[in-house]
Protein backbone atom coordinates (compact mmCIF):
# COMPACT_ATOMS: atom_id res chain seq x y z
CA UNK A 1 0.00 0.00 0.00
CA UNK A 2 1.31 3.61 -0.68
CA UNK A 3 0.21 6.15 1.28
CA UNK A 4 -1.33 9.14 -0.63
CA UNK A 5 0.46 11.88 1.86
CA UNK A 6 4.05 12.63 0.41
CA UNK A 7 6.13 12.60 3.48
CA UNK A 8 9.74 14.78 4.05
CA UNK A 9 12.33 12.57 5.47
CA UNK A 10 16.08 13.69 7.05
CA UNK A 11 18.06 10.53 6.43
CA UNK A 12 21.18 11.20 8.88
CA UNK A 13 24.33 9.73 6.99
CA UNK A 14 27.23 9.27 8.59
CA UNK A 15 28.64 6.92 6.05
CA UNK A 16 28.67 3.87 8.98
CA UNK A 17 27.69 0.63 7.86
CA UNK A 18 24.17 1.03 10.23
CA UNK A 19 23.31 4.55 8.16
CA UNK A 20 23.94 2.60 4.69
CA UNK A 21 21.68 0.02 6.02
CA UNK A 22 19.48 2.75 6.74
CA UNK A 23 19.34 3.99 3.06
CA UNK A 24 18.73 0.60 2.04
CA UNK A 25 15.85 0.64 3.57
CA UNK A 26 14.31 3.71 2.73
CA UNK A 27 15.45 2.52 -1.04
CA UNK A 28 12.61 -0.46 -0.39
CA UNK A 29 10.12 1.40 0.35
CA UNK A 30 7.90 2.47 -1.66
CA UNK A 31 7.38 6.14 -0.60
CA UNK A 32 3.99 8.76 -1.94
CA UNK A 33 4.68 10.60 -4.71
CA UNK A 34 6.37 13.72 -4.23
CA UNK A 35 8.47 12.56 -1.31
CA UNK A 36 11.62 14.44 -0.37
CA UNK A 37 14.65 12.74 1.15
CA UNK A 38 17.24 15.61 2.97
CA UNK A 39 20.37 13.75 3.31
CA UNK A 40 22.10 15.45 5.98
CA UNK A 41 25.75 14.87 7.34
CA UNK A 42 27.05 16.61 10.06
CA UNK A 43 31.25 17.22 11.06
CA UNK A 44 32.96 18.69 14.09
CA UNK A 45 35.98 21.06 13.21
CA UNK A 46 38.52 18.47 13.99
CA UNK A 47 36.87 17.03 10.37
CA UNK A 48 37.06 19.78 8.33
CA UNK A 49 40.18 18.14 6.18
CA UNK A 50 37.63 15.47 4.95
CA UNK A 51 34.52 17.57 3.77
CA UNK A 52 35.61 16.26 0.27
CA UNK A 53 35.33 12.99 1.07
CA UNK A 54 31.78 13.82 2.94
CA UNK A 55 30.38 15.07 -0.21
CA UNK A 56 31.74 12.56 -1.91
CA UNK A 57 29.96 10.00 0.02
CA UNK A 58 27.00 12.18 0.14
CA UNK A 59 26.58 12.29 -3.73
CA UNK A 60 26.75 8.55 -3.48
CA UNK A 61 23.53 8.40 -1.44
CA UNK A 62 21.95 10.80 -3.19
CA UNK A 63 22.70 8.39 -6.59
CA UNK A 64 21.10 5.39 -4.60
CA UNK A 65 17.94 7.21 -3.94
CA UNK A 66 17.35 8.68 -7.53
CA UNK A 67 18.65 5.10 -8.82
CA UNK A 68 15.03 4.02 -7.14
CA UNK A 69 13.04 6.89 -8.27
CA UNK A 70 13.14 9.11 -5.12
CA UNK A 71 14.12 13.08 -5.19
CA UNK A 72 16.63 13.56 -2.85
CA UNK A 73 18.60 16.60 -1.78
CA UNK A 74 22.00 17.22 0.41
CA UNK A 75 23.51 19.16 3.30
CA UNK A 76 26.83 19.22 4.84
CA UNK A 77 26.54 20.97 8.24
CA UNK A 78 29.59 21.88 10.94
CA UNK A 79 28.60 21.16 14.67
CA UNK A 80 26.99 18.62 17.53
CA UNK A 81 25.17 15.72 14.85
CA UNK A 82 22.15 15.27 17.26
CA UNK A 83 21.90 18.94 17.66
CA UNK A 84 21.89 19.75 13.87
CA UNK A 85 19.88 16.58 13.37
CA UNK A 86 17.03 17.89 15.48
CA UNK A 87 17.64 21.44 14.87
CA UNK A 88 17.08 20.73 11.12
CA UNK A 89 14.03 17.92 11.54
CA UNK A 90 12.25 21.25 13.10
CA UNK A 91 13.39 23.83 10.84
CA UNK A 92 12.33 22.03 7.26
CA UNK A 93 9.51 20.16 9.27
CA UNK A 94 10.01 16.98 8.58
CA UNK A 95 8.18 14.07 8.94
CA UNK A 96 10.33 11.21 9.81
CA UNK A 97 14.06 10.94 10.90
CA UNK A 98 15.97 7.61 9.52
CA UNK A 99 19.43 6.83 11.13
CA UNK A 100 21.81 4.22 11.88
CA UNK A 101 21.50 2.92 15.53
CA UNK A 102 25.45 3.03 15.62
CA UNK A 103 28.00 5.73 14.05
CA UNK A 104 31.17 4.73 12.87
CA UNK A 105 33.31 5.04 16.12
CA UNK A 106 31.11 3.97 18.59
CA UNK A 107 32.19 1.46 21.20
CA UNK A 108 32.74 -1.75 20.41
CA UNK A 109 29.38 -3.92 21.97
CA UNK A 110 27.42 -1.00 22.75
CA UNK A 111 23.55 -1.42 20.84
CA UNK A 112 22.87 2.40 20.63
CA UNK A 113 25.13 4.77 19.44
CA UNK A 114 25.13 8.36 21.69
CA UNK A 115 23.83 10.66 18.60
CA UNK A 116 21.04 7.99 17.92
CA UNK A 117 20.26 8.19 21.43
CA UNK A 118 19.86 11.86 22.01
CA UNK A 119 18.03 12.23 18.72
CA UNK A 120 15.43 9.65 19.67
CA UNK A 121 14.88 11.16 23.06
CA UNK A 122 14.63 14.45 22.07
CA UNK A 123 12.83 15.16 18.52
CA UNK A 124 10.18 15.94 18.30
CA UNK A 125 8.70 13.69 14.75
CA UNK A 126 9.12 9.96 14.37
CA UNK A 127 12.30 8.59 14.61
CA UNK A 128 13.71 5.29 12.79
CA UNK A 129 16.48 3.58 14.31
CA UNK A 130 17.89 1.38 11.84
CA UNK A 131 19.91 -1.42 12.50
CA UNK A 132 22.85 -3.57 10.33
CA UNK A 133 22.33 -5.54 8.44
CA UNK A 134 19.39 -4.58 6.77
CA UNK A 135 17.70 -7.70 5.32
CA UNK A 136 14.43 -6.05 4.32
CA UNK A 137 10.64 -5.51 6.49
CA UNK A 138 9.37 -8.84 6.37
CA UNK A 139 8.26 -8.98 10.40
CA UNK A 140 6.62 -6.00 11.92
CA UNK A 141 5.82 -6.12 15.33
CA UNK A 142 3.44 -3.22 16.76
CA UNK A 143 3.55 -2.81 20.81
CA UNK A 144 0.51 -1.98 22.04
CA UNK A 145 -0.78 -0.58 25.30
CA UNK A 146 -3.87 1.53 25.19
CA UNK A 147 -1.79 4.76 25.38
CA UNK A 148 -2.43 7.16 23.16
CA UNK A 149 1.04 7.19 22.23
CA UNK A 150 0.80 2.92 21.01
CA UNK A 151 -2.70 4.44 19.72
CA UNK A 152 -0.33 7.22 17.70
CA UNK A 153 1.59 4.71 16.35
CA UNK A 154 -0.77 2.21 15.09
CA UNK A 155 -2.42 5.03 12.79
CA UNK A 156 1.20 5.87 12.06
CA UNK A 157 2.33 2.46 10.79
CA UNK A 158 -1.29 2.06 8.74
CA UNK A 159 -0.27 5.01 7.13
CA UNK A 160 3.22 4.10 6.25
CA UNK A 161 4.47 2.23 3.22
CA UNK A 162 4.55 -1.13 4.48
CA UNK A 163 5.63 -3.97 2.37
CA UNK A 164 2.98 -5.98 1.25
CA UNK A 165 4.35 -9.12 1.69
CA UNK A 166 5.17 -7.61 5.44
CA UNK A 167 4.52 -10.25 8.60
CA UNK A 168 2.39 -7.40 10.51
CA UNK A 169 1.93 -8.73 14.77
CA UNK A 170 0.34 -6.26 17.44
CA UNK A 171 1.62 -7.33 20.61
CA UNK A 172 0.23 -6.26 24.08
CA UNK A 173 2.05 -7.54 27.13
CA UNK A 174 0.10 -8.08 30.78
CA UNK A 175 1.64 -7.46 33.80
CA UNK A 176 2.22 -10.31 35.61
CA UNK A 177 -0.48 -10.71 38.47
CA UNK A 178 0.76 -9.79 41.77
CA UNK A 179 0.58 -12.38 44.78
CA UNK A 180 -1.70 -11.62 47.66
CA UNK A 181 0.27 -11.06 50.49
CA UNK A 182 -0.09 -11.82 54.10
CA UNK A 183 1.89 -9.88 57.03
CA UNK A 184 2.35 -11.62 59.44
CA UNK A 185 4.15 -10.18 63.34
CA UNK A 186 7.75 -11.39 64.16
CA UNK A 187 10.17 -10.64 66.93
CA UNK A 188 11.41 -7.53 65.86
CA UNK A 189 9.26 -6.46 62.39
CA UNK A 190 6.94 -8.19 60.26
CA UNK A 191 7.12 -11.10 57.89
CA UNK A 192 5.46 -11.08 54.68
CA UNK A 193 4.46 -13.98 53.10
CA UNK A 194 3.31 -14.66 49.49
CA UNK A 195 -0.14 -16.73 48.93
CA UNK A 196 0.15 -18.66 45.62
CA UNK A 197 -3.50 -19.61 45.23
CA UNK A 198 -5.62 -16.22 44.19
CA UNK A 199 -9.04 -15.33 45.77
CA UNK A 200 -11.89 -16.08 43.69
CA UNK A 201 -12.08 -12.05 42.89
CA UNK A 202 -8.34 -11.77 42.08
CA UNK A 203 -9.22 -14.53 39.17
CA UNK A 204 -12.47 -12.75 37.99
CA UNK A 205 -10.25 -9.25 37.95
CA UNK A 206 -7.39 -11.18 35.63
CA UNK A 207 -9.70 -12.42 33.58
CA UNK A 208 -11.37 -9.10 32.62
CA UNK A 209 -8.23 -7.95 32.08
CA UNK A 210 -7.31 -9.97 29.48
CA UNK A 211 -11.13 -9.43 27.78
CA UNK A 212 -9.48 -5.92 27.49
CA UNK A 213 -6.27 -7.02 26.29
CA UNK A 214 -7.99 -9.34 23.60
CA UNK A 215 -10.25 -6.38 23.23
CA UNK A 216 -7.56 -4.03 22.24
CA UNK A 217 -5.63 -5.71 20.05
CA UNK A 218 -8.90 -6.87 17.98
CA UNK A 219 -8.88 -2.61 17.80
CA UNK A 220 -5.79 -2.60 16.61
CA UNK A 221 -5.98 -5.38 13.71
CA UNK A 222 -9.22 -3.77 12.59
CA UNK A 223 -7.67 -0.36 12.30
CA UNK A 224 -5.09 -2.04 10.14
CA UNK A 225 -7.19 -3.74 7.90
CA UNK A 226 -8.87 -0.94 7.21
CA UNK A 227 -5.70 0.33 6.07
CA UNK A 228 -5.40 -3.18 3.69
CA UNK A 229 -2.61 -4.39 6.34
CA UNK A 230 -2.94 -7.92 7.50
CA UNK A 231 -1.73 -7.75 11.09
CA UNK A 232 -1.97 -10.98 13.96
CA UNK A 233 -2.79 -10.04 17.35
CA UNK A 234 0.23 -11.78 20.09
CA UNK A 235 -0.93 -11.51 24.02
CA UNK A 236 1.56 -11.77 26.43
CA UNK A 237 2.39 -11.87 29.93
CA UNK A 238 5.14 -10.42 32.22
CA UNK A 239 7.46 -7.54 32.32
CA UNK A 240 6.84 -5.74 29.36
CA UNK A 241 10.45 -4.71 27.51
CA UNK A 242 11.48 -8.39 28.35
CA UNK A 243 8.84 -10.01 26.71
CA UNK A 244 8.92 -8.04 23.97
CA UNK A 245 12.70 -8.34 23.26
CA UNK A 246 12.23 -12.00 23.87
CA UNK A 247 9.70 -12.35 21.26
CA UNK A 248 11.71 -9.96 18.86
CA UNK A 249 14.98 -12.38 19.08
CA UNK A 250 12.77 -15.59 19.23
CA UNK A 251 10.56 -14.66 16.01
CA UNK A 252 13.58 -12.92 13.78
CA UNK A 253 11.59 -9.19 14.04
CA UNK A 254 13.17 -6.96 11.49
CA UNK A 255 10.93 -3.46 13.01
CA UNK A 256 9.22 -2.65 16.72
CA UNK A 257 6.80 0.27 16.05
CA UNK A 258 6.17 1.60 19.39
CA UNK A 259 5.12 5.37 20.66
CA UNK A 260 7.23 7.32 22.80
CA UNK A 261 5.20 6.86 26.29
CA UNK A 262 3.35 4.03 27.55
CA UNK A 263 0.75 4.64 30.38
CA UNK A 264 3.41 5.88 32.70
CA UNK A 265 2.23 8.11 35.85
CA UNK A 266 5.40 10.57 35.14
CA UNK A 267 3.83 12.94 32.59
CA UNK A 268 6.80 14.88 31.65
CA UNK A 269 9.13 12.11 30.42
CA UNK A 270 8.55 12.76 26.57
CA UNK A 271 10.22 9.01 26.53
CA UNK A 272 8.71 6.03 28.30
CA UNK A 273 10.75 3.39 30.08
CA UNK A 274 9.85 0.52 27.58
CA UNK A 275 10.11 2.86 24.39
CA UNK A 276 13.66 3.41 25.84
CA UNK A 277 14.66 -0.27 26.31
CA UNK A 278 13.36 -1.44 23.28
CA UNK A 279 15.79 1.55 21.70
CA UNK A 280 18.39 0.43 23.39
CA UNK A 281 18.30 -3.42 23.75
CA UNK A 282 16.29 -5.06 20.34
CA UNK A 283 18.33 -6.43 18.38
CA UNK A 284 15.99 -4.96 15.10
CA UNK A 285 15.06 -1.85 14.13
CA UNK A 286 12.71 0.42 15.99
CA UNK A 287 10.40 3.44 14.53
CA UNK A 288 9.73 5.30 17.68
CA UNK A 289 6.31 7.12 16.89
CA UNK A 290 6.18 10.85 18.58
CA UNK A 291 3.15 13.38 18.80
CA UNK A 292 3.36 17.09 18.89
CA UNK A 293 5.13 17.78 21.92
CA UNK A 294 2.70 19.40 24.44
CA UNK A 295 4.80 22.54 26.42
Amino acid sequence: MIPSKRLKILMADDGSQHAQSAVDLLTNLSLPPRSRILILRVFSPGQISGIPEFEKSLQKTKQKFVNAGMQAETDLILGSPAEKIIEAAETKKIDLIVMGAKGIRATLGILLGGVAQQVVEYSHCPVLVVRAPYQGLRRILVVSDGSPASQLAARYLSKFPVPENADVQVMHVMPPPEPPLLMEPVLGGWQTIYVPTPVEGETALLKKRERNAQALLKRTCDLFQRSGILSAPVLARGDAATEIINYVKDNSVDLIVAGSRGLSQFKGWWMGSVSRKLVHYSNCSVLIVKGPRKE
